[in-house]
């Protein structure tokens, strides 16, 4: 009860201080209540006391706090600016202490990434020319690497005197030599003379049909190579690898010893459907090449053959053999690639054997 006193009377005290402030701000009034309450709150600050108005306090005469501004750090009231400072710095701690925490390979990892990132972010944004450019000078810069990763150091430079003149090697020679470079045509061969030799593709095996010299060769190499024929004064060398008797059987060694190009037949003089009679030499995958007595060899297709709807499904080898003589027709003459086309099915454009018949 004593409490709702002490409440109501607090009220009271407050109204009219209130009131008072209004009133010397406007024109004086007349009115009783205003009056009253100017007196009561006069006299209460100059007479009266709590005590005297209600009466002695009967509790221990300490105030309950309900309400501070002031902050005590039991967290009641508004925060202060020295507990959100803690906060943010807490805060701030806890985020550093995170990414210190992280392992090293982490954190690398996550910085080439975000660099990574940023280097496409602006590559997509970079001109069209710019971005042409770029791409140009990476294959250039591709070509440069893929071709200094096929040099092979050399034992003797070339350009050496000690190196051996052509002059002085003669075909069937056997040398050993180290592949330089490769092409889609054959292997450059490094064998100690004034010039690297060529090794043809069709000169490295006879198991396997050869496409590139890759399929059986390595740059830097050791081979063991033979001496197909050589010219000093054209700086060139014609190497093999094929055994003694495959040279023997297939005349490589003879095709160059024995007639002169002015006694074979040229290709000018070779034309489509003439009817010519050859021996396989050499049998690939693909076909047979057939010696025709003219200035380059015939390539017969093994579709081409009189025997392939027997043998449908078997392998060239099996039907076309070194040494065998064929009958075939000129289907194609090729005097830039220097390349006669065969076959050995008789044209259907050619006109028959003359039949009679006979009156009756």
């Amino acid at each position: 009860m004593s409490s709702n006193r002490v409440s109501y009377a607090i009220a009271f005290v407050l109204l009219c201080i209130r009131l008072q402030e209004i009133s010397s701000f406007t024109s004086p009034s007349s009115h009783p209540i205003s009056q009253r309450c100017t007196l009561s709150a006069i006299s209460l600050k100059k007479e009266d006391t709590i005590d005297s108005l209600f009466g002695p306090r009967i509790d221990d005469g300490e105030d309950e706090v309900l309400y501070s501004d002031e902050d005590n750090g039991d967290g009641w009231g508004a925060p202060s600016a020295s507990s959100s400072t803690s906060e943010v710095t807490v805060t701030k701690k806890k985020a550093i202490s995170r990414w210190d925490s992280l392992n090293p390979k982490i954190k690398a990892r996550i910085v080439k990434e975000g660099q990574e990132r940023a280097i496409r972010n602006k590559k997509k944004r970079e001109p069209a020319e710019v971005k042409k450019r770029r791409l140009y000078m990476q294959y250039k810069e591709m070509q440069r690497k893929s071709k200094q990763d096929q040099y092979v150091e050399r034992t003797t430079p070339l350009k050496s005197a000690d190196r051996v003149p052509l002059s002085s090697l003669n075909p069937g020679d056997t040398l050993t030599g180290k592949v330089i470079s490769m092409t889609k045509f054959g292997a450059y061969v490094d064998v100690g003379s004034e010039t690297d030799g060529l090794l043809h593709v069709s000169q490295i095996s006879r198991e396997q049909f050869v496409i590139h010299p890759r399929e059986v060769l390595e740059l830097g190499e050791e081979v063991e190579v033979r001496v197909v024929r050589s010219s000093a004064d054209l700086k060139k060398l014609q190497l093999t690898m094929l055994p003694e008797k495959v040279l023997e059987e297939e005349y490589v060694m003879k095709n160059f010893e024995q007639d002169d190009e002015d006694d074979r037949i040229q290709l000018d003089e070779v034309f489509v459907d003439d009817e010519l009679w050859g021996e396989i030499r050499r049998v690939t995958d693909y076909g047979a090449y057939v010696e025709l007595g003219a200035v380059v060899r015939g390539f017969l297709h093994f579709m081409d053959h009189p025997m392939f709807e027997e043998v449908r499904g078997a392998k060239p080898s099996e039907f076309m053999h070194i040494g065998d003589r064929v009958r075939v027709w000129v289907s194609d003459v090729d005097t830039t690639q220097k390349r006669i086309k065969l076959t050995a099915n008789r044209p259907s454009g050619l006109p028959g054997p003359r039949r009679e018949v006979p009156w009756i």
